[in-house]
């Protein structure tokens, strides 16, 4: 799954611009000019169309695909464990790459399992469970449902906008660092953890600690974000399992060169 093609889109192959075609609305009584701005990004947004002609659930989805035609964490077998699943994108992609849903005769059969404070509608191949990730046990309790510990643990959690830039910021952050606290307590040797982060990447204290735990360490904007974002997408692979010993200077400098990658904007 990648970018949309050249050519298609709003006003492809009309011979007038994308502009004279795209969906102007009016600012209805009772409705914010944000909002109103909100459904004119939507209408217009290639990637919101393709979501909906292809059967997901938002356009998120190809975000995860983007990344992992990258870094080809999603293996046929894999063990996934999605944080805030909801409303299902992120589990549709996974559930089919890793083959959860058995689409792909003679390759291993994966398991994924969406975590969510909210209900999520079922999605073919992926279990779900409406759980706080934080409540105490609840690692354990994922393990359990997957039958071993986690291959990939992924988080496109977004605390709700304050529209206060730095309180975002510092949700989003602690979000993030939720998550790789999870992810360090169920995740196989080898495994990857995948997580939304804003402006620069990572903080440098969460960035410093996914170095000395993980092989490789990527900030990546993968096409399908949208330009005017602030998010990224942090990529840590190659989970060593264990706190750092003296070999954790080897996987350090062995991601410095991928820490501040900017590739795919």
């Amino acid at each position: 799954m990648a970018r949309p093609p050249a050519g298609s889109g709003p006003g492809a192959g009309s011979g007038r611009g994308g502009r004279d075609l795209a969906v102007r609305l009016k600012t209805a009584k009772g409705r914010r000019l944000s909002s109103t701005l909100w459904l004119e990004r939507q209408l217009n947004d290639p990637y919101v169309a393709r979501a909906r002609a292809e059967g997901f659930r938002s356009r998120a989805a190809y975000k995860l695909a983007e990344l992992d035609d990258r870094f080809r964490f999603l293996r046929p077998g894999a063990r996934v464990v999605d944080l805030g699943a909801a409303p299902g994108g992120w589990l549709q992609v996974a559930a089919a790459r890793v083959n959860a849903t058995g689409g792909r005769p003679g390759r291993p059969r994966g398991r994924v399992l969406g975590v969510d404070l909210l209900a999520v509608a079922p999605v073919a191949g992926a279990e779900t469970l409406v759980l706080d990730f934080l409540d105490e046990g609840a690692d354990a309790l994922l393990r359990d449902r997957l039958g071993g510990p986690a291959d990939v643990v992924l988080s496109d959690m977004a605390a709700a906008a304050s529209g206060h830039r730095p309180t975002d910021h510092l949700r989003i952050v602690a979000l993030c660092e939720a998550a790789a606290a999870f992810a360090f307590a169920v995740l196989a040797p080898g495994g990857t953890f995948v997580a939304k982060v804003l402006q620069g990447g990572a903080e440098g204290s969460l960035q410093a600690e996914l170095r000395r735990r993980f092989a490789r360490v990527a900030n990546v904007k993968p096409p399908a974000s949208r330009p005017d974002s602030a998010e990224k997408y942090v990529v840590a692979t190659g989970f060593r399992g264990r706190p750092p010993g003296s070999a954790a200077g080897q996987g350090a400098d062995e991601g410095e060169g991928e820490g501040d990658d900017d590739r795919g904007t």
